[in-house]
């Protein structure tokens, strides 16, 4: 069965000119990193020292005071590990009447906090971006057996991890004292505590243990509604399992158009035309925003790699480029293999409608 998943950051409309958004993940911390511009307003909640002179003394050290302002952009730029977006500019607004309007202010924004962008016009590149990480979707990967479980959520292209669940079972010397049911609680306090309203369970791992955890959890009134599929194939448990089934071509198979089996795809495409010396491919920064200058790329994967080893702007500048082009790009990080593999591609890999000579 393939699953179709579109990713989206919460969003909320006010008008023509102000969108409301709360980034779920790195990735919508990245497409609002491509979204906002200089002299763009936000409005969001941060902190702000107010500082008394007292009579006679030296000033005190002040008070830390939460504080919701209206802010005109002056300079945006991503957190080195992609997750937090710092966003300075001149506050124009506050709804605290020590606070001085005019004066320039610092707003760090975090994965799941809200802001509201105002544009005074929004260009089409820039809600398609929010348009294409709407109702996010995720996935939570069960790798289970009778010794231990790993979960993690899969979101995009990242994974995100939790600690392992082990049984205690200690092999067929203690099968007598094993109760499986006592493991497959701890195992469904684990989802519970993860998962969300659209995602999808998948479990595997060796031997029948899947199939009894999946029958398990489906009398739990707090997952049956979830959708839920248990697959063969993957013969590992815990964390091991999980990166071995985000490697695998089941995963491609039932997760046809998920962004990580698409990106696993154009990995793939782009090793056989390596090994082809092919010229219908591009690896590193350089060849590909040559390739992109020929408006020959199809579509491009980058790791967080390229945006911390070059200019920030120039990065984000040639990812607008590239998708105003109808170029399908996709970021990966180092929580999969993937990640890894295209950070040791240079950072970014691309596939070329024709071959070009760079």
């Amino acid at each position: 069965m393939a699953v179709v998943v579109e990713y989206r950051m919460i969003t909320k409309t006010i008008d023509d000119n102000s969108i409301s958004i709360i980034p779920e993940d790195s990735d919508d911390l990245l497409n609002l990193r491509r979204i906002l511009k200089i002299n763009d307003q936000i409005v969001g909640d941060t902190t702000r020292v107010l500082k008394k002179d007292k009579d006679f003394t030296r000033p005190d050290k002040g008070e830390r005071i939460k504080v919701r302002i209206r802010l005109a952009l002056g300079k945006i730029s991503l957190d080195d590990v992609l997750d937090k977006l710092r966003i300075g500019g001149t506050i124009l607004e506050s709804n605290n009447e020590s606070v001085p309007h005019g004066s320039h202010h610092s707003l760090i924004l975090n994965i799941g906090d809200s802001i509201t962008i105002s544009k005074k016009k929004w260009l089409p590149i820039e809600k398609n971006l929010i348009k294409s990480s709407n109702n996010k979707q995720g996935f939570i990967l069960v790798a289970i057996d009778t010794a231990d479980c790993g979960i993690a959520r899969l979101k995009g292209t990242h994974l995100e991890f939790m600690p392992n669940i082990y049984s205690g079972s200690g092999g067929k010397r203690y099968k007598t004292n094993f109760k499986i049911e006592k493991f497959f609680v701890e195992v469904q306090h684990g989802l519970l505590s993860i998962i969300k309203e659209k995602d999808m369970i998948i479990i595997f791992g060796p031997g029948e243990t899947k199939k009894r955890f999946a029958n398990f959890i489906q009398k739990s009134q707090n997952i049956s509604n979830s959708k839920l599929q248990v697959i063969e194939g993957i013969d590992s448990g815990g964390e091991d399992g999980i990166y071995t089934f985000t490697k695998s071509e089941i995963m491609k198979e039932i997760m046809t158009d998920s962004k990580l089996a698409k990106v696993s795809e154009i990995i793939d495409e782009v090793m056989i035309l390596a090994n082809k010396t092919s010229k219908k491919f591009t690896m590193g920064f350089d060849d590909t925003f040559a390739a992109n200058q020929m408006g020959a790329i199809d579509s491009i994967v980058f790791s967080d790699k390229l945006i911390q080893e070059y200019d920030e702007q120039k990065i984000i500048d040639f990812l607008n480029d590239v998708e105003s082009k109808g170029v399908k790009s996709y970021s990966v990080d180092s929580s999969t293999d993937i990640g890894l593999r295209v950070t040791g591609l240079g950072g970014i890999v691309s596939l070329l409608r024709y071959a070009v000579e760079i």
